[in-house]
């Protein structure tokens, strides 16, 4: 199972209470990944309204992930 480190912004920071953390995953995409975290800490924004980055590119949600990277997700962000 890989372990993966995340970086969370905006919105999902808040509702998860962290800024980063590694967990260890049976997921095999970031997509499954994010679902399961989703149910996990109660998120509230659905998969089509979030980007996925992994070591610094966007990617697409059934890239399969591979042990020790990094993976960020990111919400849409209002700005003024």
């Amino acid at each position: 199972m890989p372990s993966v480190r995340l970086s969370y912004f905006a919105l999902l920071r808040e509702q998860r209470g962290l800024s980063q953390e590694t967990v260890v995953t049976s997921a095999a995409t970031p997509g499954e990944l994010y679902r399961e975290l989703a149910q996990r800490h109660r998120f509230s924004l659905p998969v089509d309204r979030v980007r996925v980055a992994i070591d610094g590119e966007f990617t697409a949600w059934d890239t399969p992930l591979r042990d020790g990277v990094e993976l960020v997700f990111i919400p849409p962000v209002a700005g003024g």
